[in-house]
């Protein structure tokens, strides 16, 4: 098992059109995904109009790799999600893409290679590619109208994977939050506020004091305070209460002076 999951490789298997190649290359810089493998591209590569279409995410297209084979592609890998629709001559189990991502990230925290693969643009992958593949991921469109261009199949999966991402708690989505302070810190801050509204004659009438506490602290528990920002929250009340003592002290003199 590892801390950082493997991420998938996306396969195009003959990719026909530069443009669509750019436009899967802008999908993976929208979802943290580098590996691009390409399966005997119709016009060869590299093309530059892929790069123009690309929006500036040209790292997996600087470091794509060409196969003659599809069976080259994948030799390396331990599984392989390929998305096409069902199809009933191939025996493999059926899954959405959100089920193919949550297997995917599972499969990459052991430490394993894990592909997504994606057929040509007309008529997508053939059944003998299935050959190559553990899964076939459908995705669920309406039956009316089932035709994705190559770069939405891979948008559609490629969202999910980073779902999974950024519900896993590594080091990279944590790294810049420090952990809620201990109970006896957040206390201090509820009995510092609590007693200062005392003093202030916020609890009116006294009979609801209890309930109103309660709210006030669940509004605190909800935020999970930091022990940093208790100390904040405490300066805030600090603050407000000198500047009461002040008012207090101005009025006290001027009606001295008055009498």
């Amino acid at each position: 098992m590892t801390d950082q999951p493997l991420l998938p490789c996306i396969i195009l298997d003959r990719p026909q059109m530069a443009e669509n190649i750019g436009a899967v290359a802008r999908v993976m810089g929208n979802f943290g995904l580098t590996e691009l493998r390409l399966v005997a591209p119709r016009d060869g590569w590299p093309q530059e109009r892929a790069w123009a279409l690309s929006s500036g995410a040209e790292w997996p297209l600087n470091d794509a790799k060409v196969y003659d084979t599809l069976a080259d592609a994948v030799a390396d890998l331990q599984v392989v999600y390929a998305t096409t629709a069902r199809n009933r001559e191939v025996h493999l189990p059926v899954i959405t893409p959100r089920a193919c991502a949550a297997d995917a990230m599972k499969i990459s925290r052991e430490g394993l290679k894990t592909g997504l693969l994606f057929g040509a643009e007309r008529m997508g992958l053939e059944t003998n590619d299935l050959s190559n593949a553990h899964y076939i991921v459908t995705i669920p469109v309406d039956p009316k109208f089932q035709s994705l261009n190559l770069a939405q199949a891979v948008n559609i999966v490629a969202y999910e994977w980073r779902l999974q991402v950024m519900d896993t708690p590594d080091e990279a989505f944590t790294r810049n939050m420090d952990p809620p302070a201990d109970m006896k810190f957040v206390t201090g801050l509820y009995e510092h506020l609590e007693a200062e509204l005392d003093t202030s004659g916020f609890f009116f009438p006294l009979e609801k004091r209890p309930s109103v506490v309660r709210n006030l602290r669940a509004v605190f528990n909800r935020a999970g305070l930091t022990e940093q920002e208790v100390r904040t929250w405490r300066g805030v009340v600090t603050a407000l209460t000198k500047g009461r003592g002040r008012v207090l002290a101005r009025l006290a003199k001027e009606q001295g002076e008055k009498e």
